[in-house]
């Protein structure tokens, strides 16, 4: 009985401090206003290598979209295409932005000034897909309060690099050798301790 009214009174402490706990603030990409005009440098379909390209992206407030007060920060994202999410659930846009998993590659995070640039060299680790670049404004809590993004009709291919580079090539094979060459050294070192 003291067991079972112990057990009940923690359900309804883990149960109260649930409800009364502070949600904090929830972004929901589609009650968020697109008040920010975002274009990138590679044009619609051109591929871009990791390590090596270059995409500048520039981003301002639209013209029709009033009071930017709020906007404190911008974070610029590289994101998965409709095409590269495809039967891909690690890349599924969600609306809840907390949850949602289409743009994991930040660019940057810099303090909010109306209108902005970043060039960004495309990072070795982004893997081969298409994307296209999103921007969120963030207020002083760091919650996304508004977005723009690329056209939908723009994106761009990330062609990432294989991991077998040349020097991989190179030691892969000199280690082989060295096998080959050590399988056989020892094969003649016991067949000479048979015949001896």
């Amino acid at each position: 009985m003291a067991r079972q009214a112990m057990v009940m009174a923690l359900l309804v402490v883990v149960l109260a401090a649930g409800c009364c706990a502070p949600a904090g603030a929830a972004a929901y990409l589609s009650k968020l206003p697109v008040t920010l005009e975002v274009t990138a440098s590679p044009t619609s379909g051109e591929v871009l290598h990791g390590g090596e390209d270059e995409i500048t992206v520039t981003w301002s407030l639209n013209a029709t979209a009033g009071d930017d007060k709020e906007y404190k920060k911008v974070k610029v994202s590289l994101c998965y295409a409709p095409v590269s999410q495809k039967e891909r659930e690690w890349r599924k846009t969600h609306d809840d932005l907390k949850k949602d998993k289409t743009c994991q590659f930040k660019v940057t995070e810099q303090a909010y000034a109306g209108a902005g640039n970043v060039t960004y060299r495309v990072a070795l680790d982004i893997p081969t897909a298409t994307y296209y670049v999103r921007a969120y404004a963030l207020d002083a809590s760091g919650t996304q309060v508004a977005y723009g993004q690329t056209a939908t009709n723009y994106s761009f291919n990330v062609v990432s690099i294989t991991g077998v580079t040349t020097s991989i090539k190179v030691a892969a094979g000199v280690f082989s050798a060295f096998s080959i060459a050590s399988l056989a050294f020892f094969f003649f070192i016991e067949k000479r301790k048979k015949n001896n």
